[in-house]
């Protein structure tokens, strides 16, 4: 422990940055270029101004030290002890109100040390304040400690001058053993986070991000804690270090320290009661209240912390909540959900519009001799109510664990997979396309859910909302190529005409023309996975036939909605134009970049241009993601015409207009399908008895969940049906 010196009197006032860091300039110089200046700048006080002041209570150290506005009316400064130059803006006999609370303007019962305080301003009972420049408006009452060292970073991940490496903060994200840590930063985004954590194997990549993030930010010292104008903080303790916004609202923090709070008029951001935030960002349009601990970590825009949360060594992406639970060592994209007490995650990558349901541990921790591993999930993980599963592993885009203890390491390579565990059978089963099949209404409903979420009025992380995208329809491809594998298999099997020699492609074949052409064959067949848990116990595939014709059909779904809305926007443009833009062949390789999508071959430049130097700040990286989004759509179209031709199994061919036509009417199917889906998985918890049980009669269930047809996203579904079909039939006249 530090021992407490006993000091000289003066020392209090003065000597906020060493001599050896000053480098010619003086104590204020960084002070001065952060203040707003008054129209009519600053004077001394008049001597009848200084009679006044002690008459009511106040002391200074030296009264010429304190500077004041034009307009300053000393009767409602009162009982305070002023140290070093304390600046003051405009006092006046008024009231400043927020919600509730009212205050006058001013300074009462308060210890101001080297801090500019702004117009209008009312400060009250804020015990120990150092070094604090206070923007227009502000309230600030009944604070005990606000205050800012010389060497204060606000939440970055950087070295101030003299300082030793040891201090920097890092964050081990995705794993716990510092493989993957990096610098947090103000303006971090899962884009840059994934960027930096994920390819560890480019040492000059790695040495590149370090650099730029240090040199993102001034190494001297000597810069003030900012409140900005038009902020609440009331009964709170310590904000040590702290770089707030404007129009933030604190209430009741226990310890803010070392920390950045994103706020604006637009995106206000709170703080609320039993708070402990430290070594952090905290981005725009945030609400962290009741109890949240959050230590050396990263969270987004409109991101939602409560109910004593724990977030620990994580960043948490834009449009995500988290409460009642245990966050360590975590890379989350955009659209995380997370309510409940009992639910643990550690030492993952999560790829967005996720949800964690009670009692999910995600990351069994110490299941070895060795640090914990790692698990990958890409979009739409959900494991539900008490799953557990254990490092390593990686799930597949849309993927449903149902209530079991997973004892082995698994690798779900089938995306819109329902996976079970059958501890009657011992085996493990997954059942490929499930949500298409049998919940239709959550996986139709999920891309505009998501969109209507998304409050961000300053979008800097790009997100792709589509269920279907190029990431998951790569997965669905590669899983109808799996199927076709495994029914293959399963057919020699059955025929006892399997032996090893029979390679991929014989197998793929053979599959696929079962599942075409002798669905009723396919269906008998016993279809397991393979590679898809650690342990010699079977992976059986269920409805693996079923499964695969849903796959086409969501192939075709993605395909045409892409193109008929490529139509819609330029309906100058047909079918013969739309052809001649598509052309090319297929990008395989899809990277989910913090929630936007990437191609390969562009993230491969994009890494090349760090390492060069083309790209030598954040800024400009964020600006090659915002042009690689401009450009998007466009590859998108392409990607989504060119899987459609692997439904040919030529993928070199082209549609023909009779091809185009025979899309258009098997798109009017599939969207009738959904239709339909959408309201019989809904009616499902209509007719279910023993929801009904609850119920005394009919009236009292409409009474309490309304009418079926009155749910607004079967409503919804049902306006979007009719509208499509109509520009289908138009799309199939003007070709």
């Amino acid at each position: 422990m530090d021992k407490v010196a006993l000091l000289p009197y003066d020392c209090i006032q003065g000597n906020f940055i060493e001599e050896k860091y000053l480098h010619g300039y003086n104590e204020y110089y960084f002070r001065n270029q952060q203040v707003k200046r008054p129209a009519n700048g600053w004077r001394h006080l008049r001597s009848d101004e200084v009679e006044r002041l002690v008459k009511n209570s106040n002391t200074a150290t030296n009264w010429d030290d304190i500077w004041v506005s034009e307009e300053f009316d000393t009767n409602m400064i009162r009982n305070n002890r002023f140290f070093g130059m304390v600046r003051i803006g405009r006092v006046a006999c008024e009231i400043l109100q927020y919600h509730d609370l009212r205050l006058p303007v001013g300074i009462t019962d308060s210890s101001i040390i080297s801090c500019d305080i702004g117009d209008n301003v009312a400060i009250h009972d804020v015990h120990y304040m150092a070094n604090y420049i206070i923007g227009d408006r502000s309230i600030l009452f009944n604070v005990h400690e606000l205050s800012t060292t010389d060497h204060s970073k606000f939440g970055n991940g950087i070295v101030k001058e003299g300082e030793p490496e040891e201090v920097r903060v890092w964050l081990d994200v995705m794993n716990e053993n510092e493989g993957r840590r990096i610098m947090p930063f103000d303006g971090m985004i899962t884009a840059d986070a994934y960027l930096w954590a994920k390819y560890r194997d480019d040492e000059v990549l790695q040495q590149r991000l370090g650099e730029i993030t240090q040199n993102t930010f001034d190494s001297r010292r000597g810069y003030y804690g900012t409140v900005g104008e038009e902020c609440v903080i009331k009964n709170s303790w310590i904000l040590k270090d702290v770089k707030i916004g404007p129009h933030c609202y604190i209430k009741g923090a226990s310890k803010l320290k070392n920390i950045t709070i994103n706020s604006s008029a637009e995106e206000p951001s709170q703080i609320g009661e039993g708070t402990v935030l430290v070594n952090g960002i905290v981005g725009y349009g945030c609400r962290i209240f009741y109890s949240v601990v959050a230590v050396r970590f990263v969270v987004g825009d409109n991101c939602n912390l409560k109910y004593g949360a724990r977030v620990i060594y994580s960043v948490l992406g834009d449009n995500s909540t988290i409460s009642c639970c245990e966050v360590l060592n975590n890379l989350i994209f955009p659209s995380h959900e997370q309510h409940h007490n009992n639910s643990f995650l550690i030492s993952s990558c999560v790829m967005g519009q996720s949800n964690m349901a009670a009692g999910a541990t995600i990351g069994s921790n110490h299941n070895s001799r060795a640090t914990d591993g790692e698990i990958n999930a890409k979009r739409g993980f959900w494991p539900g109510l008490c799953s557990s599963v254990k490092h390593s592993s990686t799930f597949a885009s849309f993927t449903l664990l149902s209530k079991a203890d997973y004892k082995y390491e698994l690798n779900v390579k089938l995306p819109f997979s329902l996976v079970s565990n059958n501890e009657g059978t011992n085996e493990l089963e997954v059942m490929p396309a499930y949500w298409w099949m049998y919940n239709m209404y959550a996986i139709a409903r999920n891309t505009s859910k998501y969109q209507k979420r998304d409050k961000r009025k300053r979008k800097i992380q790009n997100i792709e909302f589509e269920t279907f995208a190029p990431d998951t329809m790569e997965e669905t491809l590669r899983g109808r190529k799996l199927l076709e594998e495994w029914t293959g298999k399963a057919y020699l099997l059955s025929k006892w005409e399997w032996n090893e020699n029979v390679d991929a492609k014989q197998l793929q074949s053979i599959g696929r023309n079962i599942l075409n052409n002798e669905p009723e064959v396919a269906k008998k067949l016993k279809v397991y996975g393979e590679g898809m848990e650690n342990s010699r116990r079977k992976v059986l595939i269920v409805k693996h036939c079923e499964a695969y014709h849903a796959y086409g059909d969501m192939i075709i779904y993605y395909a045409m909605k892409n193109a008929i809305r490529f139509l819609q926007q330029n309906p100058e443009k047909n079918f013969d134009d739309l052809v001649q833009i598509v052309s090319g062949s297929r990008k395989r390789e899809w990277i989910n970049l913090g929630g936007q999508l990437v191609c390969g071959e562009d993230l491969d430049q994009l890494k090349d241009d760090i390492r060069t130097g083309k790209l030598n700040n954040w800024e400009d990286i964020h600006h090659r993601y915002d042009m690689l989004w401009d450009n998007y759509q466009q590859e998108k179209l392409c990607h989504a015409y060119q899987s459609l031709l692997t439904m040919q199994h030529n993928e070199d061919s082209k549609l023909s207009l009779q091809d185009w036509k025979m899309y258009l009417d098997k798109m009017a199917e599939i969207q009738q399908y959904i239709c339909d889906q959408v309201y019989t998985s809904r009616k499902k918890d209509y007719e279910n008895p023993f929801r009904n049980s609850t119920f005394r009669n009919e009236e009292e269930k409409i009474a309490v969940i309304g009418k079926i047809d009155e749910v607004g996203f079967v409503k919804q579904i049902r306006g979007e049906t009719i509208d499509l079909l109509q520009v289908i039939n138009s799309l199939k006249e003007k070709n």
